[in-house]
């Protein structure tokens, strides 16, 4: 009976999950603005970081807010951003109304990650938590790894990729209406922290890693995401953006496949050794994308930075929350502020690409936040 309950609970909850992964749409969506408003790589890549910079501005007030109205309010309000933001480019589609959709969903989405990572700990707990985060990853990247293949089926049959946009606001209201419905029980929150005291938060040295690493883990994701099709283009003579779509979708399958796999692997074994696993794979793969020509290679990179990146969030954010459970909002929404390097380094990969002529500028950006990710591994203390 008890597991029946949760399983109602959690099924909203995965839902909006699969709502959360729309803002990886600005991967694939950022090309094809490119395209059709003939930008540089550095402007392009200016799309993904209207989205990712306002968790910067509005993650901490969000924690919050969460203090005063609760993790599931929380999510129903993100809910309705990003279905405002999701309808903005049906509205109308030009450079100043999808710097307005890619910001509303920005704020929505930061809103959504914020609470409802936290939310599931009214759900589940203890060991359960990282391996249902993780589940909560796979079904999000569900729904970046369909976002590609949507937008590439619907330029070629259509010579419409934006009728991605209304697709996922229908998910995103059905995923307001089943969580408005669901009841889940949240304890009081005892906490009365200023928005001064949450970033005091950081003075702890292993908050501050943590933190770093989370901005280190998106901005990896979010880079390769933008720049996956544009190294193809690069290396691969003749090769079309409906096409080269396929190497972010590729990305996102693989990151599929390594959140399946890692709801199993973080139920039962070292979180330790999953992380140091998952580094090497993307150790790996940077190391070839400096080099690779051939279509194939190429494919494996992108393969194994996917599956690499994978676990990396569940992971590093359960050990946060764990570290000080008597803060966990607080913590939850710097965590989520750490998601804000989805703005600071795909500009720079934009930057450095621009500057080198090449898409390798901005390999070598992905190549210094794996090592950073490498530094992390000792304090991600192994613990089953």
């Amino acid at each position: 009976m008890k597991n029946n309950k949760i399983l109602i609970q959690l099924l909203p909850i995965m839902l909006a999950f699969f709502v959360m992964g729309a803002v990886d749409l600005v991967g694939i969506a950022s090309n094809y603005v490119k395209e059709d408003f003939g930008l540089s790589d550095t402007m392009a890549n200016l799309f993904p970081s209207m989205v990712f910079f306002w968790f910067l501005i509005f993650s901490i007030p969000t924690g919050l807010l969460m203090n005063k109205i609760g993790r599931r309010k929380t999510v129903l309000l993100s809910l309705i951003a990003t279905a405002l933001a999701l309808l903005v480019p049906v509205v109308n589609y030009n450079f100043t109304f999808m710097l307005i959709s890619f910001s509303l969903l920005g704020i929505g989405n930061t809103l959504m990650q914020v609470s409802l990572n936290p939310l599931i700990s009214n759900v589940v707990t203890g060991n359960k938590l990282a391996s249902t985060l993780t589940l909560g990853q796979f079904v999000k990247a569900l729904a970046s790894f369909a976002a590609p293949l949507i937008a590439g089926w619907a330029a070629l049959h259509f010579g419409n990729w934006r009728l991605l946009f209304p697709v996922y606001t229908a998910v995103t209201v059905l995923s307001f209406i089943l969580l408005s419905v669901t009841k889940i029980e949240e304890e009081p929150y005892q906490s009365k922290s200023s928005f001064m005291d949450c970033f005091r938060l950081l003075g702890s040295w292993q908050i501050l890693l943590f933190f770093i690493g989370i901005m280190a883990h998106v901005g990896i994701d979010v880079g390769i995401n933008a720049t996956a099709p544009k190294i193809l283009m690069e290396r691969i003579e003749g090769m079309t953006l409906a096409d080269a779509g396929f190497a972010t979708s590729l990305y996102f399958l693989f990151r599929v496949a390594g959140c399946f796999l890692g709801t199993f692997i973080l139920a039962r074994f070292s979180i330790h050794k999953f992380f140091i696993i998952s580094v090497i794979s993307m150790a790996l793969s940077v190391v070839g994308l400096f080099f690779a020509a051939d279509l194939t290679t190429l494919y494996i990179c992108m393969a194994l930075v996917g599956f690499g990146n994978s676990n990396i969030f569940p992971m590093i954010f359960s050990k946060a929350i764990q570290s000080m459970p008597e803060r966990e909002n607080e913590i939850s929404g710097l965590m989520i502020m750490g998601v804000s390097g989805g703005a600071v380094f795909p500009l720079l990969m934009g930057v450095g690409s621009d500057l080198l002529k090449s898409q390798v500028g901005a390999v070598v950006v992905l190549a210094v936040l794996v090592v950073y990710l490498f530094f992390l591994t000792p304090f991600i203390k192994a613990k089953k």
